[in-house]
């Protein structure tokens, strides 16, 4: 069970570094003016979303559906703590889909969104990280 846990938390910090770098390219996309740094965004952003982010989602969900079925939704499956995380799971995979929206629109050149918004929306995964650790590591409720 602990390499499945191990396993679980390899893939979330490499989806949750896409999560959080994936903005703040979008940041810099959304300011740049010239061709070459617009071409050169979307190729970056293409990379981390599909190549990075989406593969260290669908492990994570893998790994952590895996977890949940052999053993923590029997022990678990009344505790409030472990419905709220997966509340949180299902809310982050809505901005991951955002994610992709927005990259969408940047690939091609209809963005409609000032740096400024992107860097709140950069703050996002912080939010749901802090949750989502609490909630799994304390059991709160």
């Amino acid at each position: 069970m602990l390499w499945l846990k191990a396993f679980h938390l390899i893939f979330m910090v490499t989806w949750f570094a896409g999560l959080f770098y994936l903005p703040r390219l979008y940041v810099y996309h959304a300011m740049s003016t010239d061709d070459v740094s617009n071409e050169r965004f979307k190729v970056m952003e293409r990379k981390l979303y599909f190549g990075i982010m989406t593969p260290g989602m669908i492990a994570t969900f893998i790994f952590g559906i895996w977890m949940l079925t052999d053993y923590a939704w029997n022990l678990y499956s009344t505790s409030g703590w472990l419905h709220t995380k997966l509340l949180l799971l299902g809310l982050l995979l809505v901005y991951h889909y955002f994610c992709g929206v927005w990259l969408f629109d940047f690939k091609h050149d209809r963005n409609q969104h000032s740096h400024s918004y992107y860097r709140w929306m950069n703050e996002i995964p912080v939010l749901f990280l802090l949750g989502i650790i609490i909630l799994a590591v304390v059991k709160p409720f």
